[in-house]
């Protein structure tokens, strides 16, 4: 049985060589995407900027914009012939001892090396006289020097500068950038197909009527989509599959025809209707089956290959709530935005934090643990929190009260409150 540290790398450095040999991602499709469609997608290629930022010389206060060779020290008198605004510049000529009225974002006329912030002058007491429509004068109060307040041309941004790199996971700051440089599409590397599916006789799709006491609904399907929902990523669903190894073995079949990766629920166990780990092993392989972690010890990493041009990646999870929940945690979705092509720096975060926990655990030691829990903070930062006392892994509602894990070590025993324990936060309270 392999730790959640051990299936992790795992995990990661299959997916490395599948990145790298069996789905390259420089041979990957790459597709055209309308920039607002584009969040959380990944770029396909580095993002060239067409021209400077900015791209000419820009105030950065209201204020005059004097002359090249004019007098900067204070009581200094400037003659103020015209005004330049945003989208209106100034284009007449301007000499030595000269300046024009100029706005926040206005672009400074060439022959001007100088903006005194009109805080600086003695505007606010002349403004009453002053007939704008002539030239008229203003007394600096406060020397100046050369090149103050002027965002030059190209200071952030050269013309042909690589802004973005290939493999960056667009995020609302990229669509910013992007807009600001001009552009309505990117080019993002095409989705993964994703088949996701549920085994039981059991099961009843939502929105179908119970007919049996014996029948519950599918919730973990529902549960896993949302999960997955901000990847890029496009998923086929492929219902509910009863509990024979004939149409197990036809609807694994079909999907790992459609997809390039498949995630089932339920029948990964060792019952007498757990087939799905039979059907792995016929048309490809188990990598690992099993993990040290509660709950969720049956997940099966594994691969599809039968009359494949290229194997189709399989996480079997366990059929309880709680383990559709934490299994795709800790190991798909990582796993997923690797197989999409963002760069390590770009897939998200697993937050982790470290809290006092506000009453006993009890826990065995041998498997790494994921209890729920509640987690406050106090008006002076200290985070605390509070385990539920009974932690089965059916217990829906309780998870839905949860916005934390609370993560306790593999050899670790007992936790007594007042102690410090690992927590994670549930990512859907921060993104």
């Amino acid at each position: 049985m392999i730790t959640v540290e051990g299936l992790t790398a795992k995990i990661k450095q299959r997916i490395e060589t599948y990145n790298n040999d069996d789905y390259p991602l420089n041979k990957r499709v790459v597709v055209s995407d309308d920039l607002l469609d584009s969040r959380n997608h990944i770029l396909a290629t580095d993002i060239i900027s067409p021209f400077a930022v900015p791209r000419q010389n820009l105030s950065a206060m209201d204020g005059y914009a004097l002359a090249q060779g004019s007098t900067l020290s204070a009581d200094s008198s400037i003659d103020i012939i015209g005004e330049s605004q945003a989208g209106s510049p100034y284009s007449g000529d301007i000499k030595a001892g000269q300046g024009v009225r100029i706005f926040t974002g206005a672009v400074v006329p060439d022959s001007c090396d100088t903006v005194v912030m009109q805080e600086n002058t003695d505007f606010a007491a002349i403004k009453d006289h002053i007939d704008k429509s002539q030239p008229y004068s203003i007394t600096l109060s406060k020397a100046a020097n050369p090149q103050d307040n002027i965002r030059s041309q190209g200071e952030e941004i050269e013309a042909g500068e690589a802004v973005l790199q290939k493999g960056k996971r667009l995020n609302p700051t990229d669509i910013s950038l992007l807009s600001n440089l001009g552009f309505d599409k990117v080019d993002v590397y095409q989705p993964l197909t994703v088949g996701v599916l549920a085994t039981g006789d059991e099961l009843v799709a939502i929105g179908n009527e119970l007919t049996s006491l014996a029948q519950i609904y599918n919730s973990n399907t529902p549960t896993l989509k949302t999960l997955l929902s901000s990847l890029p990523i496009t998923i086929r669903d492929y219902g509910i599959i009863p509990d024979n190894l004939d149409k197990t073995t036809a609807a694994v079949t079909q999907a790992m025809q459609e997809c390039d990766v498949l995630i089932s629920t339920a029948g990964v166990s060792v019952g007498d209707y757990d087939f799905l780990t039979t059907v792995i092993e016929q048309l490809g392989q188990i990598n690992h089956y099993k993990v040290a972690m509660k709950p969720g010890k049956p997940f099966v990493f594994g691969e599809l290959t039968q009359n494949l041009a290229k194997p189709v990646l399989y996480f079997g999870l366990p059929g309880n709530p709680l383990s559709t929940v934490v299994g795709s945690l800790q190991f798909v979705i990582p796993a997923l935005w690797q197989m999409s092509g963002a760069a390590p720096q770009e897939r998200p975060i697993q937050l982790s934090l470290t809290a006092t926990l506000k009453n006993d655990i009890k826990k065995a030691a041998g498997r790494k643990d994921f209890q729920r829990g509640i987690l406050t903070q106090t008006e002076t930062g200290e985070f605390y929190v509070e385990s539920f006392s009974k932690q089965q892994s059916h217990r829906v509602k309780q998870l839905s009260h949860a916005n934390c894990f609370i993560v306790l070590a593999q050899d670790s025993s007992n936790v007594a409150a007042g102690e410090q324990v690992q927590v994670q936060p549930f990512p859907w309270l921060y993104n």
